[in-house]
C-alpha cells in the first residue's frame, strides 16, 4: 500500500503524487478506499482509483541506484527485432503497458537501432514504431526525472553522459 506523499507510476498516466487516501461509499453502502494522485506531468488533473485496483498497474517510483543500475546495462540489453509489422505492435504495446523501465528501455532501444538501420538504406520508419518509442520515451523520461531530480528534457543528455562506453 502506498501513503501519502508517495510519488507512484500509475499506468500510462505516468509518475503521480499520492495526495490523499480516502474511504467513500460505494453502491449499498459499503465503503471502499481509494488513492488520490495528481499526475506530476499534467497539470489540473486529479485520479481516484481504488486502493485494490488490478487493471492499472501502479508501483512506486524506482530508487536512484536502481535508475543508475538501468542506465549502466543500457548496452547490454537485448534489441531483438520482429519484421512482422502487426506481430510487433503487438508486442511492443504489451512491453509499453506493462510499466517497467527495463521493458520500456528494451522498446526505445529497439526501434532507434531499427532507424539507424533503416535510415543507412535510404528509408523511413513506421509512424507507429515511432509513437510507440515517443510514448516509451514519455514515461521513461518523467520517471527518471522524478528520481533524478531534473526535467524530462534533460533525461536523454542525461542517460548518453552516464552510459559506460
Amino acid at each position: 500500500m502506498f501513503k501519502i506523499d508517495d510519488y507512484i507510476m500509475y499506468g500510462m498516466t505516468g509518475v503521480c503524487k499520492v495526495l490523499d487516501i480516502t474511504n467513500e461509499k460505494i453502491t449499498n453502502g459499503v465503503q471502499k478506499e481509494y488513492y488520490v494522485l495528481s499526475p506530476l506531468y499534467s497539470n489540473n488533473t486529479i485520479i481516484k482509483i481504488p486502493v485494490d485496483n488490478k487493471k492499472v498497474p501502479m508501483r512506486k517510483i524506482l530508487s536512484e541506484v536502481t535508475v543508475a543500475s538501468l542506465i549502466n546495462d543500457i548496452p547490454n540489453m537485448d534489441t531483438s527485432w520482429i519484421d512482422n509489422e502487426k506481430m510487433r505492435s503487438e508486442q511492443f504495446k504489451v512491453m509499453l503497458r506493462s510499466g517497467k523501465c527495463e521493458e520500456l528501455l528494451k522498446l526505445i532501444r529497439s526501434i532507434y537501432c531499427n532507424k539507424e538501420h533503416i535510415k543507412s538504406l535510404g528509408k523511413k520508419s513506421h509512424q507507429a514504431d515511432d509513437n510507440m518509442m515517443k510514448e516509451a520515451e514519455r514515461l521513461l523520461n518523467e520517471e527518471f526525472a522524478t528520481v533524478l531530480n531534473i526535467s524530462p528534457d534533460e533525461v536523454t543528455s542525461y542517460i548518453s553522459s552516464h552510459i559506460p562506453q
